[in-house]
């Protein structure tokens, strides 16, 4: 009888389910949209009964879809998006919705932090910046908005901690995620009081459940969630991964060579580090990483392919290869048509929104898409050119997610950035690093770097056209200025509001 390892991805918009045999190989995905319920402006909530029942179905189709017994499954992790807040009250019940990453309801509780220098008391510390989605900064807007609700705090997770503890009833947080929530300290590897306390949210350090590692096993399947999933009771279950290291784990990132860029709800571009450095140029974002002694660093935003999506579900419901196709058409930064990215967040300022600027009538639908999917770049190039200031010998840029599967944005990105874009053949990337680290887990290898050293994918590499770049740069500098005054307008703004 052939074994399985299972690997669950819960992103922003979908839920996943993968399935790997014995050599690695992807056998079958399953996959189930997710809703978030946006029940006030910036809100940003899913219902956290109905995720887990999601959840155990993706699971249960998955293995009737492919005929494979759940005592045949040999592991299963998680992979999920990172920040936000899910909470069980002191009967272990769902308290209230789930809160994501994207949620912007913390936003006076961040920007007063800021004027009271908070952040840059908790960086040494934490090596995070601070921002609206951070569990910490929602756990202080739920003290000072549902006081009731804060009193019945039992435990404080992040999703796939939640989903882990669903399927064993064990409660941890695992290491690569809490490890980027302002709760821990980056030098001891542990929750830090000092922390809390700063932050006015004390009252929940003893809610906050013991940490464990990626391929850590933290618990087993109970018989109520094997009833449901299919799932045979016992199976082992892997503390999983932070959505962003999963990435970069199966983008095949090692060393300060190659930086890893994550299109999606986020722009992300992210380097593995070997240790941490003091009095750097940018307050960069440090994380745990799946090997000893070694760190993930990144930048990141909201504001990459989501606006995409947004526009052709608002605009029409044009294919992939149509918008492609009508963005190839025409010529490399020929228009003075402008889009700001920000409809989720902002890599420029909190008060920072989205739009289209430069608009006339000559500009068709495929202005308007050139626009966006220049707009996403220049946004990246934000995030690229500050990771390019710590990882100085970078020569190429490894990139994954949907946009990915567009030669003619991957070129553009090639193009603006000048560098080498290489493209992992590796789909799915969340249930596969989740699948790696149960994987890793069970003894199938001894640790993370005997993995991925077993299990390399090709990689197409797309190089920059340096005539294109030429124009780019010129655009980009435009949209530098754009930005630049937009902040100035901003500024004034508020001290009119004063």
């Amino acid at each position: 009888m052939s074994n399985y390892w299972l690997g669950l991805d819960c992103g922003g918009s979908w839920l996943k389910a993968g399935l790997y045999d014995g050599a690695g190989r992807e056998v079958a995905v399953q996959r189930l949209p997710l809703h978030a319920l946006s029940p006030q402006p910036g809100w940003v909530e899913r219902d956290m009964t109905e995720l887990w029942q999601q959840c155990a179905s993706v699971i249960s189709k998955l293995l009737a879809h492919t005929g494979v017994s759940g005592s045949q499954i040999r592991g299963l992790g998680i992979s999920a998006q990172g920040k936000g807040l899910f909470l069980l009250d002191k009967s272990d019940r769902p308290l209230g919705k789930a809160i994501l990453s994207s949620d912007r309801r913390a936003m006076e509780i961040v920007q007063r932090w800021q004027k009271e220098a908070v952040p840059q008391k908790l960086y040494p510390l934490t090596r995070q910046t601070l921002w609206t989605g951070h569990p910490v900064s929602l756990l202080r807007w739920v003290k000072e908005n549902e006081p009731q609700r804060y009193a019945q705090i039992g435990s404080v997770m992040m999703t796939h901690d939640y989903l882990r503890w669903c399927l064993t009833g064990v409660k941890s947080c695992e290491e690569s995620n809490i490890s980027e929530s302002n709760l821990y300290n980056m030098a001891t590897g542990q929750y830090d009081p000092r922390l809390t306390e700063w932050l006015g949210i004390s009252e929940i350090d003893s809610a906050l459940p013991p940490v464990v590692g990626s391929a850590e096993i933290c618990g087993e399947i109970t018989a109520q969630a094997a009833a449901i999933t299919g799932l045979a009771v016992g199976t082992p279950v892997v503390g999983g991964l932070f959505d962003v290291v999963s990435t970069a784990l199966c983008a095949g990132i090692e060393d300060e060579s190659t930086l890893n860029a994550v299109m999606g709800t986020w722009a992300v571009t992210s380097g593995i580090a070997h240790g941490l450095r003091d009095h750097e140029a940018h307050p960069y974002v440090y994380g745990r990483y799946v090997n000893d002694g070694q760190y993930i660093v990144h930048e990141a935003s909201p504001t990459s392919s989501g606006n995409l999506e947004w526009f052709t579900a608002q605009w029409g419901d044009l294919s992939f290869d149509e918008i492609n196709q009508a963005v190839a058409s025409l010529p490399k930064a020929g228009s003075d048509l402008f889009f700001l990215p920000f409809l989720y967040g902002s890599n420029a300022g909190l008060e920072m929104t989205c739009g289209f600027y430069g608009m006339q009538a000559l500009h068709t639908r495929a202005h308007l898409l050139q626009a966006i999917y220049e707009g996403v770049v220049f946004s990246h190039m934000t995030h690229l050119n500050r990771m390019r200031e710590r990882f100085t010998d970078v020569c190429a840029l490894r990139v994954t997610g949907g946009p990915a599967h567009s030669d003619v944005w991957m070129q553009m990105l090639a193009d603006v950035s000048g560098l080498r874009i290489e493209l992992p053949q590796v789909e799915e990337t969340g249930c596969f690093g989740a699948a790696l680290a149960a994987r890793v887990g069970t003894g199938v290898y001894r640790n993370f770097r005997e993995a991925q050293r077993d299990l390399r994918h090709p990689v197409r590499t797309l190089l920059p056209d340096m005539a294109a770049h030429a124009l780019y740069q010129r655009k980009y500098r435009q949209y530098q200025d754009l930005i630049t005054a937009l902040q100035g307008y901003h500024a004034r703004i508020k001290e009119h509001a004063l």
